[in-house]
């Protein structure tokens, strides 16, 4: 059998008895693949990452090594909630790295939205090599890859091209001496949640805002600038305030805003002034496959755009995403 592919027997996971069930299987799996040696986790600090980290941490303990790796896309603060969360709340082996200059650097000039996935995937992957290679023991790589990633990565019928690809799908480098680990594989994100309320995480965590592998990398569309893409981590911050203060944050799966590489004029202290503009994606979804936009109210859209504006440099003007997937996707790049 494919163990990249679901079977067709499989139960939805939809209530706390299943995910216990699941989680019972899944442990004695990790232990008999695992046995007495070392995991790295790439640790994003994503719903999927802390799920897969809870997992692994009932199953093996301190065994278990995470790694947080701030390449310079995450969103304002995210790194040192991360710190927080697991270092200091759930004491974690943790270990942050800082990359931020390594990533851009390479990112610099490159437009085409595969291209930027795979310089991602490929320097995380070296990251994570370096930083094992400094550990003894360390045999194998925990990825918190699910369903949703490997359908969109690879072609599901004879003529149709994959999606998008994702950089914890498709296996390690040969080079790589270690093996993955991956117990939420075959999950999608709603089944991924209902585990990590069996396995006790916060509420708060379980339901965290989803985030690309790639980072703010796909929302700052085209090719990356340090002030563009300051600009759009800064109008992200006050979207997801907005939305925080006036009961949005729950209801809807997935927001955030993306920034395009086109600039429009604008007005700015009675002065001509050429500004990005900032994207609103607002969407619901059950499994990541489909998804629909959600109705947000004009004064809390006129509230955010006012903001902005005001308070976010190089932003001129703030558009709002009306397409479902399909045909849009649920990332613009």
């Amino acid at each position: 059998m494919d163990q990249n592919k679901r079977p067709e027997s499989m139960q939805r996971i939809t209530t706390p008895e299943l995910a216990e069930a699941f989680i019972a299987e899944q442990v004695k799996a990790v232990q008999e693949q695992v046995g007495d040696k070392k995991v790295l986790l790439a640790l994003s600090g994503g719903v999927d990452s802390s799920v897969v980290a809870a997992l692994l941490i009932k199953a093996i303990g301190k065994q278990l090594v995470c790694v947080h790796v701030n390449h310079g896309l995450m969103r304002k603060g995210e790194s040192e909630n991360v710190i927080e969360v697991f270092k200091n709340q759930l004491d974690a082996n943790l270990i942050y790295v800082d990359a931020t200059d390594r990533f851009l650097d390479l990112l610099a000039g490159v437009s085409d939205p595969e291209s930027k996935r795979k310089i991602i995937g490929a320097e995380f992957i070296k990251v994570f090599d370096e930083e094992s290679a400094k550990l003894d023991g360390i045999s194998f790589l925990a990825q918190g890859t699910i369903y949703p990633d490997i359908l969109e990565s690879i072609k599901q019928a004879e003529g149709k091209k994959a999606v998008k690809s994702h950089h914890n799908v498709g296996g390690l480098p040969e080079e790589m001496e270690m093996q993955l680990v991956e117990p939420i594989k075959l999950l999608f994100k709603d089944e991924v949640r209902v585990v990590g309320e069996a396995l006790g995480l916060p509420h708060a965590m379980v339901y965290r805002q989803p985030f690309p592998g790639p980072g703010l990398g796909v929302r700052c569309l085209g090719a990356i600038t340090r002030d563009r893409l300051h600009a759009l981590r800064e109008a992200d911050a006050i979207l997801r305030e907005e939305f925080d203060l006036n009961g949005l944050a729950e209801k809807v799966w997935q927001y955030f805003i993306a920034v395009p590489d086109v600039k429009s004029v604008g007005v700015k202290d009675e002065s001509r002034y050429e500004g990005w503009p900032a994207i609103i994606r607002a969407v619901n979804t059950k499994d990541a496959m489909t998804a629909t936009i959600e109705e947000i109210p004009y004064p809390v859209l006129h509230k955010i755009t006012a903001r902005i504006t005001s308070e976010v440099e190089g932003i001129n003007r703030v558009l709002f995403d009306l397409t479902p997937k399909p045909t849009g996707t649920i990332e613009w790049e």
